[in-house]
């Protein structure tokens, strides 16, 4: 670890979509009525998201948005966290705001006071715990790059940007402001692909990102395949080796694999319970490999925080974890290879 990155402020900064879930039990049923695909998630005008939400039952009602699961589990990790991203001064964002700051993270960007209502997701999930997604992205399109807190980007080890927001142009150029203000600092630049569909809608300019920008990268099986065009994920796997210094590609309930120049680790999952919903599960394993990464940490060891994270969130409803992750992180993952 460089001297530059000793005397950063801040681990992890992170820049994503501002959005309140709301998780709702549902049927196979429901998502056939709706014309839901599911485990995926689907972008929704706000007279669809009323719509649905008038469908459903009763649901918990909980900050979330990918990027900002992570900070927060940074956080709650004990990380120095901070994150980026645009509320509306209405009552969600107002719930927004207090949860990132409630569990010890950063949020400094000012509500907007006109336009679009604060981004809401309704997450449902099955009783096969996969969670289907249907998000109203709201006022946190509107990010753009004079939203930015340059001076946070700059005082941390690492940036962490969401792939969701590459479906805002203006947000898109918040991306690569934060990315070029970071490397110059001397921090290092991770992302998340954060969704299959969304790699395919913006395939090209994904692998140019990763090629040009990025030092770690994050993926599902479903992500890495779409980003590289196969229905093999031993091919994708070769396909992104040597693009960034480190790719980290989960595989739900078969652990996840970390690249690292020539060496490939694969990581065992963490089962802590019994499985009640993914919503979260890669948020959360991001949130471990970066802060393990923040503390020099080797790949390794990352990955086995990564995978104790998302063990840990799976077995509840939600994607903000319910228990003492740093008191976890102690039990089960000690940064002392020799321990």
């Amino acid at each position: 670890m460089t001297t530059q990155s000793l005397e950063k402020s801040l681990d992890v900064v992170g820049i994503g979509n501002a959005i309140v879930d709301v998780l709702v039990q549902a049927d196979d049923a429901f998502l056939a009525q709706h014309d839901l695909t599911k485990g995926t998630m689907a972008l929704v005008d706000e007279a669809r998201a009323e719509r649905l939400y008038a469908s459903v039952g009763a649901g918990l009602e909980t900050s979330g948005g990918s990027a900002a699961n992570t900070l927060a589990g940074i956080a709650q990790l004990g990380g120095r966290a901070g994150f980026i991203g645009r509320v509306r001064d209405d009552q969600l964002g107002g719930i927004f705001a207090h949860d990132i700051r409630a569990v010890g993270a950063r949020f400094e960007t000012p509500a907007a006071t006109e336009g679009p209502s604060t981004a809401r997701c309704l997450i449902l999930v099955t009783p096969d715990a996969q969670r289907t997604m249907c998000t109203y992205l709201g006022a946190s399109v509107g990010l753009d790059p004079a939203d930015l807190d340059l001076s946070m980007v700059a005082e941390s080890r690492l940036l962490y940007l969401e792939g969701y927001l590459w479906d805002s142009d203006a947000a898109k150029q918040a991306f690569i402001a934060a990315a070029e203000v970071a490397r110059s600092h001397g921090g290092q630049v991770a992302l998340s692909l954060s969704d299959a569909f969304c790699v395919e809608r913006h395939r090209a300019s994904f692998q140019e990102l990763v090629d040009g920008h990025v030092d770690v990268l994050f993926a599902n099986e479903m992500e890495i395949m779409a980003l590289y065009e196969t229905d093999s994920f031993e091919a994708a796997l070769e396909q992104v080796r040597g693009r960034c210094r480190i790719a980290a590609l989960t595989r739900s309930a078969l652990g996840s694999v970390v690249l690292e120049g020539s060496s490939t680790h694969r990581i065992e999952p963490f089962k802590l319970g019994s499985l009640v919903d993914t919503t979260g599960a890669g948020d959360l394993y991001a949130a471990g490999f970066l802060h393990g990464l923040a503390q020099g940490w080797d790949a390794v060891r990352c990955g086995q925080l990564g995978s104790l994270c998302a063990g840990q969130v799976v077995t509840q409803l939600g994607p903000r974890p319910m228990v003492d992750l740093k008191a976890l992180m102690q039990a089960h993952c000690s940064p002392d290879p020799a321990a």
